[in-house]
């Protein structure tokens, strides 16, 4: 649940409160809103880059899934040498207070990535990504509708619906034509 805090003409602040873990997101300011905007946009365009690079390692290993776990293998030696770099190790105790099922983003990542390779080679990049990010938006509609996974509950709408609705046709028309 959001509570507008306090607005002039420059910003918004909001500060979300989740009353089930008595715990108080950060205060985010609008105008911040625009990197994080950018940096989304920037995210998703490596998408199908990172798609075509692991098709390539496919291509050379002839196989989507040893393709697929020298990705990771990769991605994790980057953000190993950027954590240790960079911040403090975690306590035993902070990993433990984490709930089990908070532990299954690694087997997402592993089949998402390994499906990535599987579909681009068949599919195409653009096809491949329109599948994706239908997908994405269908599954981020459920999440936010019911509050899944620590998600703020953001009620289906019938805007949300035509948005989610219109991606998937356009999925579908990608794969079509």
């Amino acid at each position: 649940m959001a509570l507008r805090l306090r607005k002039n003409d420059n910003f918004v602040m909001y500060r979300n409160y989740y009353p089930w873990t008595n715990r108080v997101k950060p205060d985010i300011v609008a105008p911040m809103k625009w990197l994080f905007i950018l940096l989304g946009l920037l995210a998703g365009a490596t998408m199908p880059l990172q798609a075509g690079l692991n098709l390539r390692l496919r291509h050379a290993l002839d196989d989507p899934i040893w393709a697929a776990l020298i990705s990771f293998a990769v991605g994790t030696a980057a953000l190993a040498f950027y954590c240790f770099a960079s911040r403090p190790l975690p306590t035993a105790a902070m990993a433990a207070s984490a709930p089990w099922w908070a532990w299954l983003g690694g087997f997402l990542g592993a089949f998402f990535v390994s499906m990535t390779i599987v579909l681009a080679a068949n599919l195409g990049a653009t096809a491949t990504m329109a599948l994706l990010l239908a997908g994405q938006f269908t599954a981020a509609l459920l999440l936010d509708h019911y509050g899944l996974v620590g998600f703020d509950i953001h009620a289906i709408s019938w805007q949300r619906l035509v948005g989610v609705g219109l991606l998937i046709a356009g999925a579908l028309m990608v794969n079509r034509y």
